[in-house]
């Protein structure tokens, strides 16, 4: 696969990325709160299971895309780009997991959300900038 396929392809996963995380602080978090207490715990469930089998594989493929431009090519963008996303895992896998798996129905809303929303600002910021980083990058090439 030629390199600029690859940053095609790239550009395609950090964008979906992006939007998705955009999507989920600005929709799903916060409309959490508009479910009863007894039904957020059962939706909760449903959403997490659903969402994972969209971003799971969006995250595995990007992540692969980076190592594979990074073997192909050790520059500033190819370095910085596997710096954000080896972040935007482990935000994902030690903050938002945890944070997810201790939700409780008996929480009020506002406290869940509370907690996501403003914790989740960082992988927005992250992924949005990620995406710019490429989208700059694809546009000087």
């Amino acid at each position: 696969m030629e390199s600029m396929e690859l940053q095609t392809i790239r550009l395609l996963l950090d964008f979906g990325l992006m939007v998705l995380i955009w999507i989920v602080q600005l929709v799903i978090y916060p409309g959490l709160c508009h479910y009863g207490q007894n039904e957020l715990g059962d939706w909760h469930k449903k959403y997490t299971g659903r969402i994972g089998v969209i971003v799971g594989p969006l995250m595995i493929l990007q992540l692969i895309v980076a190592i594979w431009q990074f073997f192909l090519h050790q520059g500033v963008y190819e370095i910085t780009s596997l710096l954000f996303i080896v972040a935007l895992w482990l935000l994902t896998f030690l903050i938002f997991v945890p944070l997810h798996n201790a939700i409780k129905p008996s929480e009020s809303c506002e406290h869940i959300t509370g907690k996501l929303v403003s914790r989740n600002w960082s992988r927005t910021i992250l992924w949005s900038a990620l995406f710019l980083l490429t989208l700059l990058v694809e546009i000087l090439d």
